[in-house]
């Protein structure tokens, strides 16, 4: 791996040395493990003394944070990486060091897989051991995909995805140019779509026919373990630059907005269409056909019922853990709110009809 100096990362990441330029770039460390050859960063002014203590020969600051730094007359004899986004940086610099560490030269399809004779397999494309591909199937240039995976019948892959073991591309679903699919994702399986016929032995289940398809757009990432769906009749749609961490369920015919990121474990109903650039907290629970505007964030553990129309908002419906008994007496007094809800509704009229009879009898009076 070729070394990188400070001064490509500056020019690579739009950033600005301080010190440096030529300053040889070995590795990545959190401040307070990093060494001479490192490069950290510091994205929270509150590890700003750790940030002056630490051995990394460059740090990757904003420019409000080196002014601090300069203030305190503490800049001399450092090298800075001044960037607007610390933290996005340096996301932007490991990926660099990770390609680089981690490049994958391996092209061509191991003996052991399964490829259709009509499947389109460019030569940049690697193919690992009991791959199968069916027929039909379309990889784009430089698609990777390792052990054990499926790619179904008439299935599309973009250039540069990279599908690890296990994972199963249903028939006729697309995925787009630079995915990442980790291990365990399941893209078009069937939706969960049943029409109750009610005789008089009691509720058959009829199944409904899933002939939609989930489509991924472009540079969406899907955590291990992470099912989305495949549409009833029209398609369900992951949009660009959407990530999925684990677990996720991504029910029929949802449409998630482009860069929305969604954490694990939450699950989204069928036909709901979640918003661009919203970000969804771990076991956060959507029902189905609502509709959430864009920039909406979930939180954690949240359950939403109804459509958020206004863009922006923040939501929680979590209530804060606490001890057992404390739960059980709160949980006592939610099951009687409705109860004491009526008692307040009648007290409330007696009290209006008493005032209402004052009022009378003072006019009565005034009259006389």
């Amino acid at each position: 791996m070729q070394t990188p100096t400070l001064g490509q990362l500056a020019t690579e990441n739009g950033a600005q040395v301080v010190g440096d330029p030529d300053l040889a770039v070995r590795g990545l460390a959190p401040l307070d493990q990093a060494g001479p050859g490192d490069l950290s960063f510091l994205s929270n002014p509150l590890y700003l003394p750790q940030a002056l203590a630490s051995k990394a020969s460059a740090v990757i600051v904003s420019p409000a944070d080196l002014e601090r730094i300069r203030a305190d007359g503490q800049a001399g004899g450092r090298n800075w990486l001044v960037a607007r986004n610390p933290y996005v940086c340096f996301a932007r610099v490991a990926q660099r060091f990770d390609r680089e560490a981690n490049a994958d030269p391996r092209t061509g399809i191991d003996p052991r897989a399964s490829v259709a004779a009509d499947a389109v397999v460019p030569a940049s494309c690697f193919i690992g051991p009991n791959v199968v591909i069916e027929a039909g199937a379309r990889l784009g240039e430089r698609v990777r995909v390792l052990a054990n995976a499926f790619i179904g019948a008439g299935a599309e892959i973009g250039d540069d995805t990279l599908i690890y073991a296990n994972v199963s591309v249903y028939h006729r679903c697309v995925v787009g140019v630079r995915n990442i699919l980790h291990s365990g994702v399941v893209v078009g399986a069937d939706g969960f779509g049943f029409a109750p016929d009610i005789g008089p032995a009691g509720v058959e289940y009829v199944k409904i026919p899933q002939v939609g398809r989930a489509v991924l757009g472009n540079d969406v990432e899907v955590g291990a373990n992470t099912a989305i769906d495949r549409g009833a009749m029209a398609d369900t749609v992951i949009e660009d630059g959407c990530k999925l961490d684990n677990q996720v369920q991504i029910a029929h015919n949802v449409r998630v907005g482009a860069h929305t990121v969604i954490a694990g474990c939450a699950a989204v109903a069928g036909s709901t269409r979640i918003g661009r650039f919203c970000v969804i907290g771990g076991s956060a629970n959507f029902a189905g056909h609502l509709n959430i505007a864009d920039r909406t964030t979930v939180s954690g553990g949240t359950s939403i019922t109804k459509s958020i129309t206004k863009p922006g908002g923040h939501y929680t419906s979590v209530f804060p853990f606490t001890t057992h008994g404390e739960w059980e007496r709160n949980a006592a007094i939610v099951r009687g709110l409705s109860k004491l809800r009526e008692r307040v509704v009648t007290l409330e009229r007696r009290l209006r009809g008493q005032s209402a009879g004052s009022n009378t009898t003072q006019d009565e009076e005034k009259s006389s």
